[in-house]
This record gives structure tokens, sequence and C-alpha cells, in this order.
């Protein structure tokens, strides 16, 4: 199983990014896919979940600007982040709950300057 991200990058505070990641390989069993992101000296903390349901969950901070999206048909989950703060600036990565298993992308680097 492989999960390949993309979308992030360097922007200003206030702007938008939406961030795509695509898993690939034999997959079946998905529990749930999400985000999570880890800043510089800090513990990697979830930002977002979505169930094979659609059920959704955002950590307090990000709720209101972030919102998560899934494409079951293509094992596919995008993150639309809006209203961006400095303090979102983070690496994130994509993550598979499947097959009693966690599955990890391999970050992609948002930052956001003032």
């Amino acid at each position: 199983v492989q999960l390949v991200e993309s979308g992030g990058g360097l922007v200003q505070a206030g702007g938008s990014l939406r961030l795509s990641c695509t898993a690939s390989g034999s997959i079946f069993s998905i529990n749930s896919m999400g985000w999570y992101r880890q800043a510089p000296g800090k513990q990697r903390e979830l930002v977002a979940r979505i169930t094979g349901g659609g059920s959704t969950n955002y950590v307090d901070s990000v709720k209101g600007r972030f919102t998560i999206s899934r494409d079951n048909a293509k094992i596919t989950t995008n993150l639309q982040m809006n209203s961006l703060k400095v303090e979102d600036t983070a690496v994130y990565y994509c993550n598979l709950l499947a097959m009693g298993r966690v599955y990890w992308g391999q970050g992609t680097q948002v930052t956001v300057s003032s």
C-alpha cells in the first residue's frame, strides 16, 4: 500500500491550499482516511478524518476553515484549507486505516507566511 500526497507549498496568511492523497495497492476494509500534521518541535496531531460513511471530525483549531472530502472509488482524500494561519505551518501527512493497519504518506510541507 502506498499513499502519495500533493498540494503543499508556500502561501500567505489568509490564503488557501488544497492537499490531495491517493492510495494505491491491494486495499480493502477501509475504516477511514485522514490528515495529520507535525510542526517543528511538536507532536504529530490529527487535523481531520473522514470515514467510509462520510462522517468527519476536525481538530478544533481548523473547524470552519478546513474541509476534508473523500472519493471512495479512487481511494483519494482531499483537504481544502482556507483562511490559513501562520500556526498552520507544518508537514502534513496522509493517513489510512485499513485492514487493521495504519498507513502513512511521506508528508507534504505547508508553510504559511505572515
